[in-house]
């Protein structure tokens, strides 16, 4: 993967002067590791009518991008179906990377017996026969941009790191 492009996020009621000054920010390293230790993961989708809906999700950061599987009649999945526009952030509010991109279903189901054995090495137990007896979906979400927050940053200015990643 190519490293995404760092940059301070937008912050425009900050007493800080906008600069492509990266110092102090967070590398991608810092994401990928709380993308991958993470258990959880909120998901945010929109209903077909403009609601908003959010979820938890167990999920795999890999190749790149985020997976995770749902039912197929789930909520998140009909909002995905409709609208694939979606944010996922992980567990710890105190240390949050939060992505933004879009849902793509997979229906290659090569591709699914490798994600199961991701999710197998992270969660433990088999997941392969729940996903396929469910008529389950997998999903990835690849990230437009991200971003990070480290409550624990000595300076409050470089506590958020936003990412960019090229669109392929």
């Amino acid at each position: 993967m190519t490293e995404p492009k760092v940059s301070r996020p937008y912050w425009p009621d900050a007493l800080q002067n906008p600069s492509d000054d990266t110092t102090g920010l967070k590398p991608w390293q810092w994401a990928l590791e709380r993308l991958e230790k993470s258990h959880n993961y909120w998901i945010a989708t929109s209903r077909p009518e403009g609601q908003p809906h959010l979820m938890l999700v167990w999920g795999v950061w890999w190749q790149d991008a985020f997976w995770f599987s749902t039912g197929p009649r789930t909520r998140k999945a009909k909002n995905m179906a409709a609208e694939p526009h979606c944010v996922i952030g992980t567990e710890r509010a105190d240390e949050a990377v939060i992505l933004e991109g879009l849902a793509e279903e997979i229906k290659d189901r090569t591709i699914w017996k490798e994600i199961v054995n991701v999710y197998n090495r992270k969660y433990g137990g088999d997941v392969g026969p729940l996903l396929e007896s469910s008529g389950g979906c997998v999903f990835r979400v690849r990230p437009r941009i991200a971003f990070g927050q480290d409550e624990h940053a000595e300076n409050f200015s470089e506590a958020m790191t936003r990412w960019h990643f090229s669109q392929k």
